[in-house]
């Protein structure tokens, strides 16, 4: 509900104002901050970085609550952006604390803590307007409480010891092979049970980092920040040279700019359709929904075989060619309960194409690269996302109304849709030239 509570007089703001000058505020402080917070993360080793985090989220709510005026809501928007960009440390902290078996289950168990909270707060918000007839200043003030408290808890999590590239231990200490396999050797990590989870969200930065019997002593090393830097590149140079997962970490980093973009501004698109001033909205609810529907899409994707080598690509541009027909038509008819389900649609395929791409992207990595190169597409995609808002959304570029918007969005994934359908069918056709060349070898061998 936070376009209609804007747009209400207790903040007095305009649909241009929200649209073209505030809203954007936060895709350039998520983009400015995300790799400085990625280092600091490591540097500070995750605990304060997710009390940073918490400190954040309750300086947004308050200046949600009281502040007034364009400027104070476009800092509130910085400050979200900082909440965002530290989430890093909240899905890295838990990899550094527990032993390196129980790296599933407790990555289920914060997906589960993320989607039951996302869950609850999008029923409840929309049972207390909807029934209770309570106000949205007063919804803000549940979300500060519990932020607050939150933030309290964080204070009594313990204060890990290592960390991905600051505060390691060696190899040899270790005892695990996987921390110098080539990127490429996807075959040897198939078992490890970080890499059988399959996550379908757009902000992966899993970092497993547990490594027992060693004392904090022997764990720090001196700080060499430009060693550091030239790892990372390195890393990345090699992770990167497959083809296999350039192509699906592309789509990631295309797709991602794209759905951040219609999540972001859906509202402002329901509240053109169907002011909210004048009737009852169902935003709360459409959340709900397209979470648990996303949540089982993720599920039963888990459990499709098919050889995704060869035709991943054409899975990709086909259901991109349908998130483009979703938000195409969310545009173009102008009913709400149409915006609704075709929002739904568009969040399930994503968040299921996601899925897949982030468990194909894992198998061709081993475990530490697996927190850089979904931090890198993250970062392209909010670098892609920063351009499109600079030219399509800010007020400083075309600041296009919200119905054009959408249509380039749609325009956007159709394009994605043409790349990936001409790449997939170049494979096809040179994985079945490939097997007919073998086949045509075999019998002169023989």
């Amino acid at each position: 509900f936070l376009t209609r509570y804007l747009l209400e007089p207790h903040k007095n703001l305009s649909e241009t104002q929200v649209f073209n000058e505030i809203y954007p505020v936060w895709t350039y402080s998520y983009l400015a901050l995300l790799f400085p917070v990625f280092l600091a993360t490591d540097y500070l080793r995750y605990k304060p970085v997710v009390l940073l985090q918490g400190l954040s989220l309750i300086v947004t709510w308050f200046m949600l609550l009281y502040a007034q005026g364009l400027r104070a809501v476009q800092f509130l928007e910085f400050f979200y952006g900082i909440g965002t960009a530290t989430d890093i440390a909240y899905y890295s902290y838990i990899y550094s604390v527990v032993d390196i078996n129980l790296y599933q289950k407790v990555t289920s168990y914060c997906r589960s803590a993320t989607l039951v909270g996302y869950t609850v707060g999008s029923v409840s918000g929309q049972v207390l307007v909807s029934v209770a007839g309570w106000s949205l200043f007063s919804l803000n003030v549940i979300s500060l409480t519990s932020i607050s408290v939150a933030f309290g808890t964080a204070w009594f999590l313990p204060m890990p010891q290592k960390s991905l590239f600051f505060h390691h231990v060696s190899s040899q200490e270790l005892g695990w092979e996987m921390k110098v396999m080539d990127c490429k050797n996807g075959s040897a990590v198939q078992d490890h049970p970080n890499v059988q989870k399959a996550p379908g969200w757009e902000d992966e930065t899993k970092v497993p980092l547990n490594g027992e019997g060693h004392s904090a002593e022997k764990q720090e090393q001196k700080v060499d920040i430009v060693k550091v830097l030239k790892d990372l590149w390195r890393d990345l140079l090699q992770c990167y040279s497959s083809r296999t997962l350039l192509c699906w970490s592309v789509w990631w980093a295309l797709s991602t700019c794209g759905y951040f973009q219609v999540i972001n501004y859906a509202q402002g698109l329901w509240e053109m359709v169907l002011p909210s001033h004048s009737t009852e909205i169902y935003n709360g609810a459409v959340e709900a929904a397209s979470t648990l529907l996303g949540a089982v899409a993720v599920f039963v994707v888990g459990h499709i075989k098919t050889s995704w080598a060869m035709w991943g690509e054409v899975a990709l541009a086909l259901f991109s060619f349908l998130i483009a027909a979703a938000v195409y038509i969310m545009d173009t008819v102008r009913n709400i309960w149409v915006c609704y389900a075709s929002y739904v649609v568009f969040r399930i395929i994503y968040m299921l194409l996601i899925t897949i791409a982030t468990f194909q992207i894992a198998t061709n990595l081993s475990v530490e690269r697996y927190a850089l190169v979904f931090g890198v597409n993250t970062f392209i995609a909010l670098a892609l996302q920063t351009l499109l808002t600079l030219i399509v959304v800010d007020s400083s570029g075309l600041g296009l109304d919200i119905f054009t918007q959408f249509m380039i969005y749609a325009s956007y994934f159709a394009a994605i849709s043409l790349v990936f359908l001409g790449s997939g069918i170049y494979s096809i056709i040179r994985a079945y030239r490939r097997q007919e060349q073998r086949q045509s070898r075999s019998p002169e061998s023989q």
